[in-house]
C-alpha cells in the first residue's frame, strides 16, 4: 500500500483533538443505547479517512471533510430532537460546533489536501 504524506498544522491538530474528544464522550455514554458507541466509531472512522497517510484516500479528503461536517451537524440535530440534557451533552455540543467551524475553515483554506 502506497503511503502519502499528510501535513498536520494547528488547524488539523484542532480537528483531530476535537474529533477524538467527541468520540470519547460518545463512548462514555453507552447507556441507554449502543448507538453512542456507533456514533463514536463513526467519528473515528471519518477521522482516519481524513488523516491516514494513504494515497488511495488523498483525492477524497475534501469530500470526507464535508461528510464529517454533515455527520457532526446531524449528531447535533438529533441531540436537539431527542437528546438528554445533561452537562456533558452541552459540553459535547460546544466541541461539535467548534469542530464544524474548524472543518469549514480547513475547507476554505484549501492550503493542503489533508
Amino acid at each position: 500500500m502506497k503511503q502519502q504524506k499528510v501535513q498536520i498544522g494547528l488547524l488539523q491538530v484542532g480537528i483531530i483533538i476535537l474529533t477524538i474528544a467527541t468520540a470519547l464522550i460518545h463512548f462514555s455514554l453507552v447507556f441507554p443505547s449502543g448507538l453512542f458507541i456507533l456514533n463514536g466509531l463513526g467519528y473515528l472512522v471519518l477521522l482516519a479517512a481524513l488523516y491516514l497517510p494513504l494515497a488511495q484516500l488523498a483525492e477524497y479528503r475534501g469530500v470526507v471533510r464535508w461528510i464529517l461536517m454533515g455527520y457532526t451537524a446531524l449528531t447535533i440535530i438529533l441531540w436537539i430532537i431527542m437528546g438528554s440534557r445533561i452537562s456533558i451533552a452541552y459540553i459535547n455540543k460546544i466541541i461539535e460546533v467548534v469542530l464544524i467551524i474548524l472543518l469549514w475553515m480547513k475547507n476554505r483554506a484549501k492550503t493542503s489536501p489533508s
